[in-house]
């Protein structure tokens, strides 16, 4: 299995601790570009992927995150995806963060898409922000407990081999 790792970074101004909204009840589906490796076909959709869904494995007794077949080649391909403890936090400002790791067999992942509802909170304050939207790559709102402006700018995802 080759191993990925989804890195992110961004400018935060005024909010830490930047992650997805993922959890049982509520889980992120994490959205990605794939490549067959067998025969190098990219997957004409996205796909989506969660942390806590396992799919059955054809012929096997395993299950994975994520299990897909190759239109073109018809290969079987798997993923485990798990979410590291790590989140962006202030003090990341610039820096890559790994996010998420991936175990795959069978597929490149190419691109991520950040559709999905993130969070974060006040660096200088106790509120809460459950619905930030980086989407368009940025996210704006207000700190009400101190009166600043908060932002999260320049966000940019990145996947790496391990």
């Amino acid at each position: 299995m080759v191993k990925f790792f989804l890195k992110a970074k961004a400018e935060l101004v005024n909010v830490t601790d930047l992650e997805p909204v993922d959890s049982p009840q509520n889980p992120y589906e994490y959205t990605f570009t794939i490549e067959c490796t067998k025969c190098r076909e990219v997957h004409d959709k996205p796909v989506t992927i969660n942390t806590f869904e396992q799919h059955e494995i054809t012929g096997s007794r395993g299950e994975a995150s994520f299990v897909f077949r190759c239109k073109n080649c018809k290969s079987e391909h798997l993923a485990q995806v798990e979410r590291t403890k790590q989140k962006l936090t202030i003090d990341d400002n610039g820096k890559w963060v790994k996010l998420l790791e991936i175990d795959a067999r069978g597929l490149d992942f190419v691109k991520f898409e950040a559709l999905g509802q993130w969070q974060c909170h006040g660096s200088n304050s106790v509120t809460q922000f459950p619905e930030v939207d980086l989407e368009d790559g940025e996210w704006y709102d207000y700190d009400d407990n101190t009166g600043e402006e908060v932002s999260v700018t320049e966000v940019s995802f990145d996947i790496a081999r391990s």
